[in-house]
């Protein structure tokens, strides 16, 4: 056991034995490291300005993801690297290739935003040898511009692709063998506590650790991605304590393909889920790309948005229409259940003092089946869900409905099962009628709310036409309807 966090800040060690459970890596950046590269414009994860790269080892490897400082916790980031836009230029003031393309091509005018498009677009330089545009488009999804618009630094990040430098132009490449070094130094230390006053801020050594700390802190707050407990602190202003940080247990972090579906850790990011889940189940994939950015998604887990048990959040709904079983753990061994039975009402789920959500198995859909999920937003990429919709059916060879499961989000205090709805079709031939008369069940099943995301009325409607799509998807839609879902 330790009292310290110890990291990589660009080329230097830090080890911080004061540190709050709430304290921001921007806050620690701006306020005592005075590295003002990275911007505060949102604080809420949502527009890119505070993109930072932070690296872990993973499979003994040193991985880098972008994430925003802006909600990404102190406490997570106990043995990783995390690099700073002001490590890219070389020793001599020469400009990174990505900057320097972004001057090139005329991708800043404020140059606000462009500290953290310049992270980002270095993050994809990481990782892809020459990214398609599809690629690019999908890395700036969560940086936000206002004066220049999207089309120049496009076109930058096209530029530096085609031409990998050597790795002496990079910081990373240069010093990576040194870098995994040190991280493998540090990790080799026990659960990390760190008490100043009544803050209190936990790092567990294992699993096994961490069901031990939740044993003696059942009231304890466990983060991993911070997408959601992040705005707890810099909208809500509440203080956390004591705060358990999971984002760095490799236990909750496999993701396992089976015959009959995929298990996935409840630390994997959706990021890593997507990569497993967009194979065998190609619309949830392309659900997962909606949600939020490449900074979120990255940070942000699938066993967190379920644990959080938000009304709105994007993975339970179809989580729920495929079948998916929750595994919950404690000291006392493990727990399985339907997820869908893991929501009990508004902010309240079944589970015990203790308990954490370990993993999630995710059924593959019958080869016979259809699935599909439907988010609904006011702006396609990187918004907050309206209404998302999931649906799975089975028919036999009569075009008979056998089965269909509906679930939605943003309908009800929690995510939930159309049974009603359900129960109209079961045993009824698919047909434009059919639906026709089960369009009204949608009353019985849910009352929804009005907030400034939508209506009640248009929510309620919304879930009828819903339905009317899977159908009309389903039997052959029309290259209007086509069109329509690359937007919706």
């Amino acid at each position: 056991m330790n009292d310290s966090i110890r990291f990589i800040l660009n080329g230097e060690d830090v080890t911080l034995t004061d540190v709050r459970p709430t304290e921001t890596l921007l806050d620690f950046l701006r306020l005592k490291r005075r590295l003002t590269g990275t911007k505060e414009g949102c604080a809420e994860g949502d527009c890119g300005a505070c993109t930072v790269l932070v690296g872990r080892l993973a499979d003994g490897k040193l991985a880098y993801e972008s994430v925003n400082a802006c909600i990404r916790f102190i406490g997570s980031l106990h043995a990783t690297h995390v690099v700073t836009v002001e490590h890219l230029a070389g020793r001599d003031g020469a400009l990174h290739p990505v900057q320097q393309a972004l001057v090139d091509c005329h991708g800043s005018q404020c140059g606000f935003c462009t500290p953290g498009f310049v992270m980002s677009l270095y993050g994809l330089w990481l990782a892809k040898e020459k990214p398609s545009r599809q690629e690019i488009e999908k890395a700036l999804q969560g940086n936000l511009c206002r004066c220049t618009g999207y089309e120049p630094i496009v076109k930058a990040a096209e530029q530096v692709s085609l031409m990998r430098p050597s790795t002496l132009f990079d910081p990373l490449e240069r010093t990576r063998s040194e870098i995994v070094a040190r991280l493998w130094a540090m990790q080799a230390s026990g659960t990390i506590r760190i008490a100043n006053g009544e803050d209190r801020l936990i790092v567990p050594a294992s699993v096994r650790a961490l069901a031990e700390v939740l044993s003696q802190e059942p009231d304890a707050i466990i983060v991993a991605g911070a997408t959601d407990v992040g705005l707890w602190v810099t909208k809500q202003m509440r203080k956390l304590s004591p705060v358990v940080f999971i984002s760095h247990l490799s236990e909750l972090q496999s993701v396992t393909e089976g015959e009959d579906g995929v298990t996935i850790g409840a630390g994997v990011s959706y990021t890593k889920a997507f990569e497993a889940i967009s194979k065998k189940i190609p619309a949830l994939g392309r659900l997962i790309d909606r949600i939020g950015g490449e900074q979120v998604r990255n940070m942000g887990t699938i066993g967190g948005n379920v644990a959080n048990g938000s009304p709105i959040g994007d993975s339970p709904p179809p989580l729920i229409a495929l079948g998916a079983m929750l595994t919950l753990r404690s000291l006392q061994g493990q727990r399985r259940m339907p997820l869908e039975d893991f929501f009990i009402a508004y902010g309240k789920q079944d589970r015990k003092p203790g308990e954490f959500v370990e993993s999630v198995f995710v059924p593959y859909p019958a080869a016979i089946s259809r699935f599909a999920a439907y988010k609904i937003t006011k702006r396609r990429d990187e918004d907050i869900t309206a209404v998302l919709g999931a649906f799975l059916l089975t028919l036999d060879e009569a075009e008979m409905i056998t089965d269909i499961r509906i679930a939605f989000g943003g309908m009800a205090a929690t995510p939930k099962r159309a049974r009603t709805v359900e129960a109209e079709l079961i045993g009824k031939p698919w047909t434009e009628a059919t639906i026709e008369a089960a369009r009204p069940a949608f009353d019985a099943d849910y009352q929804p709310l009005t907030d400034w995301r939508a209506t009640a009325e248009y929510r309620q409607l919304t879930a009828k036409n819903l339905l009317t799509r899977f159908y009309l998807e389903t039997v052959g839609a029309p290259a209007e309807l086509k069109r329509f879902e690359e937007v919706a």
